[in-house]
C-alpha cells in the first residue's frame, strides 16, 4: 500500500514537532545542569571562604588568651592588680571561642543529622536568665540594658515548667541575643519577652539596632552567607549563628519571625511547641539537670 505525499507531510510534521519538542526538553535540562554547576560552584567558594573564617575565629582567640596570660605571669607583684583587667579580656575571648565552637558543633550535628531532640521540664524563665547573665560582660561594655519581661511568671503562682530541649533553646537564644547585642549602638536597650499562648512557648528579642533590609531577610538563614561584609566574624555577621537557630528551631518543630526594617530595629519572635518529655528531669538552663529519678548514677 502506497504513502500518499499528503499522509508522508503530516508524518514528517509529526516527526518534526516530536523534535523541537525533545530539543527544547534537552535545552531546559541543559539550562537546569548549568544553573546547578553555577550553585555548586558558588556553594565551593563560599565553604572555602566560611572556612577560612572559622579557623579565624579559632586562631585569634587562642592567640589572645595566649598573649594575655603570659603578660599576667610576667606581671611583677606590684602590678598585679592589672591582671584584673587582663582577666576580663581573657573571659571574653573565652567566651566568644566557646560560643563559637558551640554552633560550630551544633552545625556538624545538624548536618550529621544526629541533633535530635532530648526533651525534659525547663524552667523557661531561669534558662533565659542564664542566657542574659552570660553576656553580662559584652552587654555592660556597650552600655546595653537588657530587660527581661516574662508573662509566665505572672500566669503561674508557681515556678513554671516547658518541656523542650533546654540545650538547643539555649543556643537558640545565645545567637539571638548575641546578634542583638552586636547591631545595637552604644548606651541602648534589649528586650526579652516570654509568653505561653495556644499551649506554644513564645519568645520575643527585640533590640532597637541597624535593621535587617527586606532583601536580606531572604538571605539570613544561609549557613554560607554573611550579610555584613566589614565585620569578619561569623558570629557578628548573621550567617552561621542564625542557620543553626533556624535549623534547631525546624528540629524542635517550631518557627521564627523576623520583623525588621533598616535603622528600625529588629523584633525576632520564636515559637515553639511543648514537646513529649520521656523522663521526670528538670532542666535549669542549658547545661545543668536536676534529675527527680531516686537512682544514682
Amino acid at each position: 500500500m502506497k504513502t500518499s505525499n499528503k499522509e508522508l507531510l503530516e508524518e514528517l510534521k509529526k516527526n518534526l514537532s516530536l523534535t523541537e519538542k525533545q530539543q527544547l526538553q534537552i535545552d531546559n535540562l541543559n539550562e537546569k545542569l548549568r544553573l546547578v554547576n553555577e550553585k555548586l560552584k558558588e556553594s565551593e567558594s563560599l565553604k572555602s571562604h566560611f572556612i577560612s573564617n572559622i579557623t579565624n575565629e579559632i586562631i585569634n582567640p587562642f592567640a589572645s588568651i595566649l598573649g594575655l596570660s603570659k603578660n599576667i605571669i610576667a606581671l611583677d607583684d606590684d602590678k598585679i592588680n592589672n591582671a584584673k583587667s587582663m582577666a576580663k579580656l581573657i573571659f571574653s575571648e573565652a567566651f566568644h571561642l566557646d560560643f563559637q565552637l558551640i554552633n560550630i558543633f551544633a552545625a556538624a550535628k545538624i548536618e550529621a543529622g544526629t541533633n535530635i531532640p532530648e526533651i525534659v521540664n525547663t524552667d523557661i524563665n531561669q534558662l533565659i536568665k542564664t542566657v542574659i547573665d552570660a553576656f553580662a560582660y559584652d552587654s555592660e561594655k556597650k552600655k546595653i540594658d537588657i530587660k527581661f519581661d516574662s508573662l509566665i511568671s505572672s500566669e503561674m503562682k508557681k515556678t513554671f515548667y516547658f518541656k523542650t530541649d533546654p540545650e538547643k533553646l539555649q543556643i537558640i537564644l545565645k545567637n539571638l541575643v548575641s546578634n542583638s547585642i552586636n547591631y545595637s549602638p552604644e548606651s541602648n536597650k534589649i528586650e526579652i519577652k516570654a509568653w505561653i499562648e495556644n499551649e506554644d512557648l513564645n519568645i520575643s528579642v527585640t533590640d532597637h539596632g541597624k535593621g535587617i533590609s527586606e532583601s536580606d531577610k531572604k538571605l539570613i538563614f544561609d549557613r554560607f552567607k554573611q550579610l555584613d561584609s566589614c565585620i569578619s566574624s561569623i558570629n557578628k555577621g548573621y550567617g552561621l549563628g542564625l542557620s543553626v537557630t533556624k535549623s534547631l528551631i525546624d528540629i524542635l518543630e517550631g518557627k521564627i519571625d523576623i520583623q525588621s526594617n533598616i535603622n528600625q530595629g529588629t523584633i525576632v519572635i520564636i515559637t515553639i511547641p511543648e514537646g513529649e518529655s520521656l523522663s521526670d528531669d528538670i532542666a535549669f538552663n542549658g547545661n545543668e539537670f536536676l534529675f527527680e529519678s531516686e537512682e544514682v548514677f
